[in-house]
């Protein structure tokens, strides 16, 4: 008898393109290249770590647009060297790297190696984390961080979560999860969230049925904080129009500002109103692991859910997100079971299933990256990291504070300023907001620097968000210099035009 083992040895080789392809697939035979492979990109990343001498090169979309369009995706280059040389000038010699220490713009943060390290295990093995049987042991470490995450918080022995993609993934989640223990018809049902809070709670509102109008805006004190008196007379509103108040959101970190709303206080309006209490700790949860700011957080440990975001203040690659619940029965809303993937009978064999949990099937073990940073590094080194940078929020407040060029919003919590620049001399609104506007776009065009902006009180202001331990107060002192500079050649520029358009009116009129 011939087995089919002895119909695929007789069989005629496939053509030579076939074997080729295969060469390219990672697995035994492949070992060799892969590390070759990954040797040359990882030499020249670190080249170019090492000699980046600012943050962004200043390229406008017209210039690079047509490089990448040239670029013929059908015509293989056949050899890592020549695509690597190709996405130098695609990609490596332009982008805005976040390790510079004049980056200062978003919550984008400088990453740690032993994160890196996770990110290039966890993408050679590609587990899935949806099933056992796709992961394995990688399902215990993500169930252990969420654990160590959870205790960290102090959500209590019934906790649990799931990693999650971002900040507005875990939001729209807990949303999910409140919607539906509220119990009530959609029309009926109301969240409330900090004026200052994050625009996904509105996005989120929107996907879950409910519409923008859902949403109730709590005023904020001068601080930027959610005030508490305002969210009692928005409850008692609710309650008056017998609208349910299915989840309040209080921020811990808000994006604009740092502002960590008054979260024991806001605990007990929930209790009273029965309304789920949801906090927002995507940037503040580095307070989970700091040594002298933990208290900022007293008051998350009675949330319902927190959002935290690893990749904002933990200095993890992105993504590295995760969603706490205090009862991990809540997590069932999230559950549907598919006979090819995740059955039943699996729950019942106490099968460890994260998709079970999640709002994602396929997913990434993004958990392996925070694992090794803990192992490498420990916990109180990631907490010290996160401290230093929101000392150097402080220690720039005060520059700003006593720079009469400037002046800033609020004082810092976390590590976020929010600022704008005020010309000597007689200027209206419009005026400074065009010089506001213009000094960000220059700083960007000119690459020596990158800040952000945003709108206060329908006025344009500048924003630094320092999360890079290595950014000193002569950097900041730098930047506002050159954010100055910009403005004022901006302002004497308007006011040469005006001037000439003034003159050669006159001569006209004579």
């Amino acid at each position: 008898m011939i087995s089919q083992a002895d119909l695929i040895e007789s069989a005629p080789d496939g053509a030579a393109t076939a074997a080729d392809s295969r060469s390219h697939l990672l697995g035994d035979q492949t070992a060799e290249r892969y590390r070759r492979s990954l040797t040359e990109g990882v030499t020249r990343l670190a080249e170019r770590f090492a000699t980046t001498g600012r943050p962004f090169t200043g390229i406008s979309p017209e210039a690079l647009t047509p490089e990448v369009a040239a670029i013929d995706l059908d015509r293989p280059l056949g050899d890592t060297t020549a695509a690597l040389d190709e996405l130098e000038d695609v990609y490596l010699r332009d982008a805005v790297y976040f390790h510079h220490p004049r980056y200062l713009a978003h919550l984008n943060c400088p990453v740690v190696i032993p994160a890196v390290l996770g990110e290039a295990v966890l993408s050679a093995v590609n587990s899935s984390l949806d099933t056992w049987d796709q992961s394995a042991g990688g399902t215990l470490i993500e169930r252990r961080l969420i654990d160590w995450t959870a205790e960290r918080i102090g959500l209590g022995p019934h906790a649990d979560g799931v990693f999650t993609s971002g900040g507005t993934q875990s939001n729209l989640h807990a949303l999910l999860l409140a919607r539906e223990e509220a119990g009530a018809e959609p029309g009926r049902l109301r969240i409330l969230a900090s004026a200052c809070g994050h625009f996904s709670v509105r996005k989120s509102a929107k996907l879950l049925g409910l519409g923008e109008d859902s949403v109730i805006e709590v005023e904020c004190d001068a601080d930027r904080r959610m005030r508490p008196d305002a969210l009692a007379r928005e409850l008692r509103r609710c309650a008056e129009r017998d609208l349910v108040p299915m989840a309040v959101v209080a921020t811990a970190g808000t994006t604009d500002f740092g502002s960590i709303d008054p979260l024991p206080r806001i605990a007990d309006l929930c209790a009273r109103y029965g309304a789920w209490f949801h906090v927002d700790a995507a940037y503040g949860c580095g307070l989970l692991v700091s040594r002298t700011r933990r208290h900022l957080l007293d008051g998350v440990e009675r949330a319902d859910s927190v959002t935290v975001d690893f990749h904002k203040s933990f200095f993890q690659p992105v993504s590295s997100s995760a969603v706490l619940v205090r009862d991990r029965a809540t997590l069932r809303h999230a559950t549907y079971h598919a006979d090819y993937l995740n059955p039943a009978r699996m729950a019942k064999r106490r099968i460890p299933n994260q998709v079970d949990k999640s709002l994602q099937t396929t997913r990434r073990f993004d958990a392996l990256k925070l694992w090794l940073t803990l192992r490498v590094m420990g916990a109180d080194a990631i907490g010290d990291l996160f401290d230093e940078v929101v000392g150097r929020a402080a220690d720039a407040w005060r520059l700003l504070a006593a720079d009469p060029r400037y002046e800033v919003v609020t004082r810092p919590q976390l590590s976020t300023l929010v600022f704008r620049y005020l010309p000597s001399g007689d200027h209206d609104d419009a005026t400074v907001d065009r010089a506001n506007l213009h000094a960000r776009d220059a700083l960007f065009a000119s690459g020596e620097a990158i800040v952000a902006g945003t709108v206060v009180d329908g006025r344009h202001h500048l924003k630094f968000t320092l999360l890079n331990p290595h950014t000193t107060l002569h950097d900041i002192a730098t930047v506002l210099d050159l954010i100055a500079g910009h403005a004022e050649a901006h302002l004497a520029e308007q006011s040469a035009t005006t001037r000439h358009h003034g003159e050669l009116t006159g001569s006209l009129a004579r």
